[in-house]
């Protein structure tokens, strides 16, 4: 209902009183549902739903316009009014055109009255009320759909001149809105308030009503499969617990003819040729809550390929060479998608060719007797064409060189449809424009002509990312990072970071040059400062082990050798302090090895690291950040010892293979070693040559369902301690054994992935899960020295293992005593008191100094035997930074190896 007040400018704020009192005839428009009545009430006749009553019709009769005018317009000249009729002065007149004038003002939209006196003799007079403006539109009651997802779609706007047409088709659009959202009882009652200087306030008073589910999908006439098999082709699913954050369950028009094309498709690929849905319904529940729809099928027989041919009016092509080639064989299932993939294939070979617009027509001959569909692939006449030009759009911030140097065929060129699709995907590997970018090729200036269109559409290259998280591994977090991948426009790559937590500080800046002089050469600099301290646990208290600081920064230049390989050199010098926590692991000014180990004091030192290396590298991912298809292969040598303190030479190898297998599954599987030969001589304390700073390590993250550094040589310290019998026994708790991993010299990792699609809501939200399985080892490392051996003695029938004494410096053992005043003195006397030279007078038993009390050391971990690792993790590009979950489980485990069946990270990239 639509309510009319007059109310002066300063009441007009006293809007939503007045509206609880506002009731006159308006516009009855409700929403309803698509098999409910048209309507739920009939319409009320009123100065809201239908023009002014006009003046009563004047008698039959006619003459000369003696005199003309309009009486009752504000904003709009008489003129302007005039306009709209056909009614001059000085021209015969009569009923029907002064009726006709009448109908033209109303469908002027300007005008909510018109009536026309003076028919009689001549005055005419033209008496007009104006339409009033719109001052506000108001919505009341939308909550589930946001007001400026309404404001948007609708006509009316303050300022604008209301109408009442544009009213009903206002609220039809906003219930069609509604119906979209699967709301098919919501209803919208328009209301008006009149204010002062012919204004109003258009009241849009919404009732949402609930969301219309699909609470059951019925098929029937199908035999060859079940309900159960063809819903699952669907895109609308039936409302069920488990899908309550699905919003495939609401009811949807246009799904509805979508799923009957998703039907079809399903059994085409399967071979039945002559399948149809013969009727689709959905049916609404009396209470408008729910659908039911059903679907009547007739599946018909089930066709094999019969003889396969190619026909070819180009005179470079031999059919029968090209009918080798294809895919589909007489004798298999018929499937459509694989007559459209073979389409494409000879598509794609003609334009190997130069033949750009090549029409390319199944002839299907289908023989219902038996049952076979012979098809024949006819390519029609085509002119070689030529690339005429290539238009870059779209682009506001990117330079055009940035663009055209992606692409791989220049103006003149022969079309080549493998360079426009290489083209493709070095534009996407950028990371510069929209996910799915595509070039189009457009007709020419003449037939043998092809323009193509890079019609980009640019998104945010720069990321500021400033946040507080919580890893597994490192504990709290702390980062700013800030990447500019388009600087200026130019394609250069420009970033600075700063990351703080418990274990680890960083601070690094790297600028680079893709295009070194508009050529083909990649340059860029490092430069960077890293404190890194290894740790680790006894029970749940992480401990810190040796501290590194690298300072120092790296050059490196890249240049193309083909068009898929590369070759990068890069020259890196750095600055290492190694350092041990002197409380803990020094004694009298020196590092203790039996509280340290010869491994970790081995370490200590400042050195200077001075290497060259290159890498070898080929690639033909269709996209760098997210690829789905291609491969890469990368072998790279860092030889150090071109100066400074480290001699070795590390070489590694890594390789990656993506593949889609369709309906957003993307099959991946990754490989990487890598072996460090040291230049060095043999170390005087036996320990490794290549220094545990140096060395390869496997974990978390790249190793999942392994903890950091869970994987390879550890030296494990376990202690002795004694049961409620008294007997000496090993300690079993892990959390107790002190675990430090050394690394290793060699490795080798391997994953196999599968990335799972999810709907669109879910891909909206950066989610991106997975299933993989991961095989790795890291090995080959020099057996460390044990660092002591404990004495033992034999007690009632059992060995048992004792401290470790502490001795002067002739390898006595020394003892405590107390003396008469009460001071603690010190002895080599095991009892008694010290005499006379080396003589010892008494029997009371001395305490004897302890240096370390007893453990077992273990070297473990040392195998090139594969470790084995399957889980689930997840992606999510949070709010609040970037967030990955696994859950792996190990199945195949070393001794000593760390497994850990959870992970995440929070706030750190990965």
């Amino acid at each position: 209902m639509v309510t009319v007040l007059n109310v002066s400018t300063s009441r007009a704020r006293a809007l939503p009183a007045l509206l609880g009192c506002t009731i006159l005839a308006g516009l009855p428009l409700a929403a309803a549902a698509q098999t409910a009545p048209a309507a739920q009430r009939a319409p009320t006749t009123t100065a809201a739903t239908a023009p002014a009553a006009t003046a009563p019709a004047a008698p039959a009769t006619g003459g000369v316009i003696k005199t003309l005018r309009v009486d009752g317009t504000q904003r709009i000249e008489p003129e302007t009014a005039l306009s709209y009729t056909k009614l001059r002065q000085g021209q015969p007149y009569n009923n029907e055109l002064l009726d006709q004038a009448i109908k033209d003002l109303y469908a002027s939209d300007l005008f909510a009255d018109v009536s026309i006196s003076g028919a009689a003799t001549g005055d005419i007079v033209i008496r007009v009320r104006e339409n009033p403006i719109i001052n506000r539109v108001i919505l009341e009651g939308n909550k589930r759909l946001k007001e400026d997802k309404i404001t948007k779609e609708i006509k009316l706007k303050p300022r604008q001149i209301f109408t009442r047409s544009a009213v009903r088709a206002d609220v039809a659009r906003i219930v069609e809105l509604y119906r979209r959202q699967g709301r098919f009882a919501a209803s919208v009652d328009p209301k008006m308030v009149n204010l002062d200087q012919n204004r109003v306030d258009v009241v849009f008073e919404i009732s949402e009503g609930p969301k219309s589910k699909v609470r059951q999908i019925n098929i029937l006439g199908n035999e060859k499969f079940d309900d159960g098999e063809l819903r699952a082709q669907m895109a609308t699913k039936e409302s069920r617990f488990f899908r309550l954050l699905s919003s495939n369950t609401s009811y949807d028009q246009d799904r509805l003819a979508y799923d009957q094309q998703k039907l079809r498709q399903f059994y085409l690929t399967q071979g039945y040729a002559d399948f149809r849905v013969t009727s689709a319904v959905a049916e609404l529940t009396p209470d408008k809550k729910d659908f039911i729809i059903t679907y009547v099928v007739e599946e018909g027989p089930r066709y094999k390929f019969g003889d396969i041919t190619v026909d070819s009016d180009i005179r470079d092509f031999d059919g029968k060479q090209l009918a080798k080639t294809l895919a589909i064989k007489k004798g298999d299932w018929y499937n459509a998608k694989a007559v459209e993939d073979t389409i494409d294939s000879l598509s794609q070979t003609t334009g190997l060719f130069g033949y750009a617009f090549t029409d390319v027509a199944p002839e299907y001959n289908r023989d219902r007797d038996s049952l076979t569909m012979s098809i024949n692939f006819h390519i029609a006449q085509a002119q070689r064409t030529y690339v005429e030009r290539v238009e870059i759009t779209g682009n506001t911030q990117t330079q055009d060189k940035v663009i055209r140097r992606e692409v791989r065929l220049a103006e003149g060129d022969a079309f080549n449809s493998f360079q426009v699709k290489r083209s493709q995907d070095r534009i996407n590997s950028l990371g510069y424009f929209q996910d799915k970018f595509e070039i189009k090729q457009e007709q020419g200036s003449s037939p043998d002509r092809v323009v193509l269109n890079a019609n980009v559409e640019e998104k945010s290259t720069g990321e500021l990312q400033l946040s507080a998280g919580y890893s597994s591994l490192e504990r709290f977090i702390i980062q700013a990072n800030i990447t500019q991948r388009n600087f200026r426009g130019r394609g250069q790559e420009l970033r600075a970071g700063v990351n703080y937590s418990s274990y680890s500080k960083s601070i690094e800046l790297g600028f680079t040059e893709p295009y070194l002089f508009d050529r083909n050469i990649a340059v860029g600099v490092d430069v960077f400062r890293r404190d890194y301290n290894s740790f680790n646990y006894i029970g749940n208290d992480r401990n810190t082990t040796y501290g590194q600081v690298s300072t120092g920064f790296q050059v490196r230049a890249g240049v193309p050798l083909t068009e898929y390989w590369q070759l990068a050199g890069r020259y890196g010098l750095s600055y290492d302090e190694v350092t041990l926590d002197r409380n803990t692991f020094f004694t009298n000014g020196q590092c203790d090895v039996l509280k340290a180990g010869s491994y970790l004091c081995s370490a200590l030192g400042n050195r200077f690291t001075s290497s060259i290396g290159y890498s070898l590298i080929y690639d033909s991912l269709n996209s760098r950040l997210r690829p789905t298809a291609g491969q890469r292969l990368s072998f790279s040598q860092d030889f150090a010892g071109l100066g400074g303190d480290v001699k070795y030479i590390r070489s590694r190898v890594e390789a990656a293979k993506f593949k889609g297998l369709g309906k957003g599954f993307v099959a991946s599987v990754t490989g990487e070693g890598g072996y460090i030969h040291s230049l060095e001589g043999a170390r005087a304390d036996g320990n490794d040559r290549i220094r545990i700073n140096d060395r390869f390590y496997l974990g978390m993250p790249q190793f999942r369902g392994f903890d950091i550094r869970g994987v390879g040589p550890r030296v494990l310290r376990t202690p002795y301690t004694v049961d409620a019998s008294g007997n000496q026994i090993l300690q079993t708790d892990r959390s107790q054994i002190t675990d430090d991993a050394l690394g290793g010299r060699a490795y080798y990792l391997a994953k196999v992935e599968l990335e799972l699609p999810l709907g669109s809501g879910a891909r909206e939200l950066g989610l991106r899960p997975s299933i993989y399985a991961q095989v790795g080892s890291l090995f080959g490392l020099k057996r460390p020295p044990l660092t002591a051996v404990f004495p033992t003695t034999v007690i009632d029938g059992k060995t048992v293992v004792l401290p470790l004494p502490l001795t002067n410096t002739a390898g006595s053992p020394l003892y405590t005593y107390t003396l008469a005043d009460g001071t603690i003195a010190t002895t080599i006397c095991s009892a008694g008191v010290p005499g006379t030279g080396n003589t010892c007078n008494g029997v009371v038993p001395n305490s004897p100094l302890i240096r370390a009390n007893p453990f077992q050391e273990q070297y473990l971990g040392d195998s090139p035997k594969p470790r084995v690792t399957v889980g689930v993790g997840v992606n999510w590009n949070s709010p609040f930074g970037p967030l990955r979950i696994d859950l792996a489980k190990a199945l195949v485990t070393q001794p000593g190896d760390d497994p850990k069946l959870v992970t995440f990270n929070v706030g750190t990239q990965f």
